[in-house]
C-alpha cells in the first residue's frame, strides 16, 4: 500500500501543518502545483486556507481545475479539508457569483447562529451517513475554524454534524471523495487517527 499523499498547492496558505501531521503518521506527503503530478497521484488532499473567491481564482489561474475535476471523478481517494471541502460545492455566500468546483450539489452558507462567528474551537462529532474515515468517531472532539458551512442538496452525503447553536455540517462524502469542515491536522490524536484512515484508504 502506497503511503504517498499528494497535497494540492494553489499558492495560498501554509501547508506545513498538514504535511507535518501526515509525516508524523508515516505518510509521504508531496506538495505540488504541477498538474501532471496531480494527474498521476494515487491519493489527493485539497487543503483550504483563505477565502472562497480567492481560492477559486487561484485554481483557475493555475490551470488546476480540469485535473482536480478529473481526479474527483476518477475513483481515487480524495480528501478536502476546511475550505477544501467548501470548494467542492457549487458556490458560497462568501463570494456571490463565483462558481465552485460543483462536484457536490449545494451551497456554502454563512453560519446562522447567535454564537460567536467564526466558529473557533473544539466541537463534538455526531455521525450521520457512514464514512470509511469516520468509523469510531462518534462523540469525538475535533477542531474547527470557520464562518461558513456546506448545505448539500442531497443530505445523504452528510457524514457528520456538530452543534454550534445550529446543526453544522462537519463532514461530507460520497464514494472515494470525502471532506472535513474541521481540521484533522489540528485535532490531536483523533485527527491523526482520521488522517491515518485516509492514508490507508484504498
Amino acid at each position: 500500500m502506497s503511503k504517498k499523499i499528494t497535497i494540492i498547492d494553489y499558492g495560498m496558505g501554509n501547508l506545513y501543518s498538514v504535511q507535518n501531521a501526515l509525516r508524523s503518521i508515516g505518510a509521504e506527503p508531496v506538495v505540488t502545483s504541477d498538474a501532471a503530478v496531480i494527474a498521476h497521484a494515487e491519493k489527493i488532499l485539497l487543503p483550504g486556507v483563505g477565502a472562497f473567491g480567492d481560492c477559486m481564482a487561484n485554481l483557475e489561474k493555475s490551470g488546476l481545475i480540469p485535473v482536480i475535476m478529473d481526479s474527483l471523478h476518477s475513483g481515487k481517494p480524495f480528501l478536502g479539508i476546511c475550505l477544501g471541502m467548501q470548494l467542492l460545492f457549487e458556490g458560497s455566500d462568501e463570494a456571490p457569483g463565483v462558481k465552485g468546483l460543483g462536484f457536490f450539489k449545494g451551497q456554502v452558507r454563512l453560519l446562522r447562529t447567535e454564537l460567536k462567528i467564526p466558529h473557533m474551537g473544539w466541537n463534538k462529532l455526531e455521525l450521520r451517513s457512514p464514512s470509511p474515515l469516520l468509523e469510531g468517531a462518534e462523540g469525538e472532539y475535533v477542531y474547527f475554524v470557520h464562518s461558513f458551512h456546506a448545505e448539500p442538496e442531497d443530505r445523504s452525503i452528510i457524514t457528520s454534524v456538530c452543534d454550534y447553536g445550529m446543526e453544522v455540517t462537519a463532514s461530507v462524502g460520497r464514494g472515494k471523495v470525502q471532506a472535513f469542515q474541521f481540521h484533522p491536522e489540528k485535532s490531536s490524536r483523533v485527527g491523526m487517527r482520521l488522517l491515518k484512515k485516509f492514508v490507508e484508504f484504498c
